[in-house]
């Protein structure tokens, strides 16, 4: 029997970290931000992919591995013969990177190879990280999110802001704000992407290009709030024993994600609820490793009847 096809997508990069460690050697994860939230919500049980291309190498074979390990369905995984892409944190303590990979393996996926109907069994597409801003993966993405949405597919947007984001990533920004259903964008990604420390000010200004779409903005140990519309709640995370907050934030957007495919109509405080439940149960375990799902429903007893509404 042919299994059926993923209805969570999430588009964008899968890279290599090359992380530099204390005696000068360095490091190998799997990572990139679409891929990691793809990863989670795979690990969750849901019926997710990741759509990307990655190298046919060891780097590439490592991607594939690790996916596979997830559940992700490897149909939209696509090994091509060019280099891998590399994220290389020479930095940690106040991060500090740069990307290797010219014209490397995820400039040249093509959904041209993905499964055949693969749109009409799409129901929510995720778009976010560098992808949007490397060409000319960037055109093709934005290509893809237009059909997607044309056709009813609904579309989450993660800037995930990194230093290739520059002025001439202003206008992706707004094209896809303009086109998300969802958005989920913290606190640094609004001081890089505007390049000013005015928030407020930048956070409505994503809100005034697209009113109509959900807008979960998440400030580290501060919490998050979740705006619909004019109205907005606020939920401050709980005491919880922090190993790091490496993936945090894509564990956010993925529980965002989790709860609006599982539960679509319960009210917006359990969907921030479990956004937060998500990023902090990603803080407890080492690395961007798949939070368990029962610690996020452990956590989301206790923290829906905290959520504010505020206005």
């Amino acid at each position: 029997m042919t299994q059926p096809l993923p209805a969570l997508l999430c588009f964008g990069e899968a890279l290599t970290d090359m992380i530099i460690q204390s005696d000068d050697r360095w490091l190998s994860r799997p990572g990139g931000a679409p891929w990691n939230v793809a990863r989670i919500l795979a690990g969750w049980g849901l019926p997710a992919a990741f759509a990307g291309s990655i190298s046919r190498d060891c780097f590439g074979d490592a991607l594939l591995a690790a996916s596979a390990e997830a559940g992700l369905d490897l149909r939209y995984l696509q090994q091509v013969d060019a280099a891998p892409l590399l994220a290389m944190v020479y930095s940690t303590q106040q991060p500090r990177y740069f990307f290797v990979g010219d014209n490397s393996a995820d400039l040249h996926f093509d959904a041209a190879n993905l499964p055949q109907d693969w749109r009409q069994a799409a129901r929510w597409a995720l778009f976010g990280g560098i992808s949007l801003a490397r060409q000319p993966l960037a055109g093709h993405l934005l290509a893809q999110a237009r059909q997607l949405k044309a056709a009813g597919t609904r579309i989450a947007y993660d800037p995930n802001f990194r230093v290739v984001m520059d002025a001439g990533y202003d206008g992706m920004l707004r094209e896809m704000v303009m086109l998300a259903d969802v958005i989920k964008v913290s606190d640094e990604d609004l001081v890089g992407l505007f390049r000013h420390d005015d928030q407020a000010a930048a956070l409505a200004t994503l809100r005034q290009w697209n009113p109509q779409a959900w807008l979960l903005y998440t400030q580290g140990a501060a919490g998050a709030q979740l705006w619909i519309g004019e109205h907005v709640w606020q939920l401050a995370p709980p005491p919880v024993a922090v190993v790091d907050t490496v993936g945090a934030g894509d564990a956010s957007m993925a529980g965002l994600l989790a709860s609006l495919w599982q539960t679509p109509q319960a009210v917006p405080m359990r969907h921030l609820a479990t956004a937060v439940a998500s990023g902090c149960a990603a803080c407890g375990v080492a690395g961007a490793a798949i939070p368990p799902w029962s610690t996020v429903v452990s956590l989301l007893t206790g923290l829906v009847p905290q959520v504010q509404q505020l206005r």
